[in-house]
């Protein structure tokens, strides 16, 4: 329908459910309460290990040390994974058949701005649904701490046109980020900023394709 030849996903919020102050609960079970305060800053800007993190600047090793010294004790690699990982919830079952119903008619991809450590555990226990796997979902795959980008940056969706032959206005980008929405409508992509866990599924035909109502 339309011309929309393309749909990217978020992950975070719009695939996976999300507690994204969870682990921060995670930490002060170690007894450790001072987490929020040295590595996240207010409003969810990511500084520190986490940005460095995110952009894939710094091995989980130097992470995990990270941890270590901020916190001045001395956690397991076990303890740091499991309440790092603790924010992450469940990918619905519905969803992902729907990444699979709307595969049959569009070029799928994924973009995100994540961790190793976390897609790492989304890999293995979130997408082996039916005999799938993760690339089975999606022709392209764009995490941030692989290309060392990161959303909203012009420079990351710029690079996922490029790199994946597609055109912006050909393109319909959902992520529960307005700003994330914003800096792609500006070069020329359609857009939906779900909220959170939200079924956005009423965006689609009963047969998997976009209603022309939501460009």
């Amino acid at each position: 329908m339309g011309d929309i030849k393309n749909i990217i996903f978020d992950f975070g919020g719009v695939l996976i459910n999300l507690t994204r102050t969870r682990w921060i609960d995670s930490f002060k079970q170690l007894g450790i309460s001072n987490i929020w305060e040295n590595l996240i800053a207010t409003s969810y800007q990511h500084k520190d290990l986490y940005m460095q993190l995110e952009l894939g600047n710094i091995s989980i090793p130097a992470f995990r040390a990270g941890i270590r010294r901020l916190t001045g004790r001395q956690l397991s690699d076990e303890e740091i994974d499991r309440a790092w990982i603790s924010m992450l919830g469940n990918v619905p079952s519905y969803k992902l058949d729907w990444l699979l119903k709307l595969h049959k008619h569009y070029h799928l991809c994924l973009l995100s701005n994540t961790n190793i450590l976390h897609w790492e555990w989304a890999e293995k226990t979130q997408f082996q649904y039916l005999n799938h796997q993760a690339s089975d979902f999606f022709d392209r795959i764009y995490l941030s701490y692989k290309l060392h980008m990161q959303k909203p940056d012009l420079e990351i969706f710029q690079y996922v046109l490029d790199d994946a032959g597609i055109k912006a206005d050909e393109t319909f980008f959902i992520d529960d980020a307005s700003a994330n929405c914003r800096a792609a409508e500006s070069l020329g992509f359609h857009t939906y900023t779900p909220i959170a866990g939200e079924d956005w599924s009423y965006l689609f035909t009963d047969d998997g394709w976009l209603k022309p109502r939501y460009l």
